[in-house]
């Protein structure tokens, strides 16, 4: 061995953990602090429900947890209003001079739509301005926006 390269040996060195456990050791360094030993570790204790949390990372989890949940309940939300019958007909956009008949009408919501709708077709094709291709363009625009379509109103009849 080279002399002046190493560093000093102690071979008595105290190590004291964070609990107050202590126990001599040989080391580099004369004193040494741990934050966790075998004395207090979930693992060896067997106390497994214990959580050491270091750095927040337990808060960090149910932070992202609960922005998880949040998520998921405002997609929820957003789905329900999407299928709401109280949407107006307007939103449908399926044109100002079918909205307009449709009003005149009093179907003024897609629940008003659909009502009217589990009769078959021959009630909205009897408005004045709505014709074949206008019943089309809506079942489609409530096609997309999730809504299912009345059995009555799938069967075309000419």
């Amino acid at each position: 061995m080279k002399k002046d390269i190493h560093p000093k040996w102690y071979p008595e060195a105290t190590v004291t953990c964070a609990c107050g456990n202590t126990w001599k050791t040989g080391s580099t360094k004369p004193e040494i602090r741990t934050e966790v030993c075998s004395k207090c570790h979930p693992f060896f204790t067997g106390e497994q429900a214990r959580l050491i949390d270091i750095e927040g990372q337990v808060d960090r989890f149910y932070k992202k947890l609960q922005a998880r949940q949040e998520y998921i309940e405002d997609k929820e939300q957003k789905a329900a209003e999407k299928v709401s019958p109280t949407r107006p007909i307007a939103e449908l956009e399926v044109g100002k001079r079918a909205t307009d008949a449709l009003g005149e009408a009093g179907i003024k919501t897609v629940g008003d739509l659909l009502t009217k709708l589990e009769a078959g077709e021959t009630p909205i094709l009897e408005i004045p301005g709505v014709g074949r291709k206008t019943l089309i363009d809506i079942k489609k625009k409530l096609r997309q926006f999730g809504y299912t379509i009345p059995e009555a109103a799938e069967e075309i009849k000419v």
